[in-house]
C-alpha cells in the first residue's frame, strides 16, 4: 500500500481508505448501502489491515451513529492500529442544538462520538458541511480547544466552498489555529467538478483530498450498459435521488472508454476508475466502501499497479466537459491558461 501525506500535514494517510457507511446500515440511504453488524465489520477491517489500509472514515449521521458504534466494537484491542476519520454539523435531530458546527453542537457531537467510537481521540474530524449560521471563528476557536485537550488530532472540512475553505484557512492562520488539512470531496470520472476550484486551493493551501464516492455514485461499477435498464438488484433504484446528477450519455461516453481500457489492462471498471483519481493532483487517499469481502477485494485491486500517461488521457478525453465561468476561458483559451494554467 502506497502512503501519503494528508495534505500539508504531516499524517501519513494510505491511498485507499475505507469508508464504513455499510456498517449498521438503517433508513432508505444507508440501508441500501449495506448492514454489516459488528462480527462481519471486524472481518472486512482484518481484510483491510492486511492490505495496509488503516484509515475507516464513518459520520455521526450515518445510520444515526449506528455505523460510528458498529466501527467502535469492529477495532476494539487494536486502535492502535487504525486511523479514524469522522465527521459532524449535519442534522441528528429536529431540534435546535442537534444540527450546526455552533461551539455547544461540536463539543457535544465530538463527546458523543468518542462514546460511540470506544476511544479517547479521533485522529481526524471534518465538518460534513459548512453551517453558514455560526462565525468561522468560533467554529475555529471550539475546534482549537478540541485539539489542545487530545480529543482531535487534526481537522478537515467535506462539501465545502472554494470560498468557505479559503476563508476558514485565512482565520485559522490570523488566530493560529487549526489549519483544515483534508477536504472530504466527490471526485470521479463522471463527476470532475473538484477541478475547476477546489483542486486549484489545494494545491495552494496545503488541503489533501479525501475522495467519496469514486465510482460515481454506483454508477462505474461496470454493471450500466447503454440501452439497458439499471440491473434488478442495483441500489440505484433507492438512492439515486440522493446522489449527484449525471447525464446518461456522458456515463454512457465514459463507460464505453473503461470498457475499452478493461481490456487492454485486463483490470475491472471500478479498479480502472480508482486507479485513475489516485493519478491526480491534491488526492491523500480514496475511500472505498463494500458491502461483502469480494467487493472489498475487487476493490483492493485498483492499487499496486499504474494506468500508462496515454490511458489516463483518454480517460480525460472521454470524461471531460465544458467548465462553467469562470474557469472556461483558462481550459479553452491559450492566453487564460498561460497566466493561470490548470491544475490538470
Amino acid at each position: 500500500m502506497d502512503y501519503r501525506r494528508l495534505g500539508a500535514s504531516g499524517l501519513k494517510v494510505p491511498a485507499l481508505s475505507f469508508g464504513a457507511g455499510t456498517f449498521g446500515g438503517s433508513g432508505p440511504l444507508f440501508g441500501a448501502w449495506g448492514n454489516s453488524d459488528a462480527r462481519e465489520a471486524r472481518r472486512l477491517i482484518d481484510i483491510c489491515l492486511e492490505a495496509g489500509v488503516n484509515l475507516f472514515d464513518t459520520a455521526d449521521v450515518y445510520s444515526n451513529g449506528a455505523s460510528e458504534q458498529v466501527l467502535g466494537e469492529a477495532i476494539k484491542g487494536r486502535r492502535d492500529a487504525v486511523l479514524i476519520s469522522t465527521k459532524t454539523s449535519l442534522p441528528m435531530g429536529d431540534g435546535p442544538a442537534d444540527y450546526g458546527s455552533s461551539r455547544s453542537r461540536l463539543i457535544r457531537s465530538v463527546e458523543d462520538a468518542l462514546k460511540r467510537l470506544g476511544t479517547d481521540y479521533i485522529d481526524l474530524l471534518q465538518l460534513h458541511a459548512f453551517d453558514a449560521g455560526t462565525p468561522i471563528e468560533e467554529v475555529l476557536s471550539t475546534l482549537d480547544e478540541l485539539v489542545r485537550a487530545g480529543k482531535l488530532r487534526y481537522v478537515g472540512v467535506s462539501n465545502f466552498s472554494g470560498w468557505q475553505v479559503m476563508k476558514s484557512v485565512g482565520l485559522a492562520d490570523r488566530h493560529g489555529y487549526p489549519r483544515y488539512v483534508a477536504h472530504q470531496v466527490y471526485y470521479s470520472l463522471v463527476g470532475r467538478d473538484y477541478e475547476w476550484e477546489l483542486m486549484p486551493l489545494g494545491l495552494d493551501q496545503g488541503v489533501g483530498a479525501l475522495v467519496w464516492s469514486p465510482l460515481g455514485w454506483g454508477r462505474l461499477t461496470g454493471k450500466i450498459r447503454r440501452g439497458q435498464p439499471l440491473p434488478e438488484r442495483s441500489r440505484l433504484h433507492d438512492t439515486a435521488s440522493f446522489g449527484p446528477p449525471i447525464g446518461d450519455e456522458h456515463l454512457h461516453q465514459v463507460m464505453d472508454a473503461l470498457d475499452a481500457m478493461a481490456g487492454e489492462t485486463g483490470k475491472t471498471v471500478p479498479q480502472i476508475a480508482i486507479n485513475w483519481l489516485l493519478q491526480r493532483p491534491t488526492v491523500s487517499s480514496v475511500i472505498i466502501g463494500a458491502r461483502n469481502e469480494e467487493q472489498l477485494r475487487q476493490n483492493l485491486g485498483a492499487v499496486g499497479w499504474t494506468l500508462t500517461p496515454e490511458q489516463i488521457g483518454k480517460l480525460d478525453a472521454a470524461s471531460e466537459v465544458t467548465a462553467p465561468y469562470p474557469y472556461f476561458p483558462y481550459r479553452r483559451q491559450e492566453g487564460f491558461a498561460r497566466l493561470n494554467p490548470p491544475a490538470v
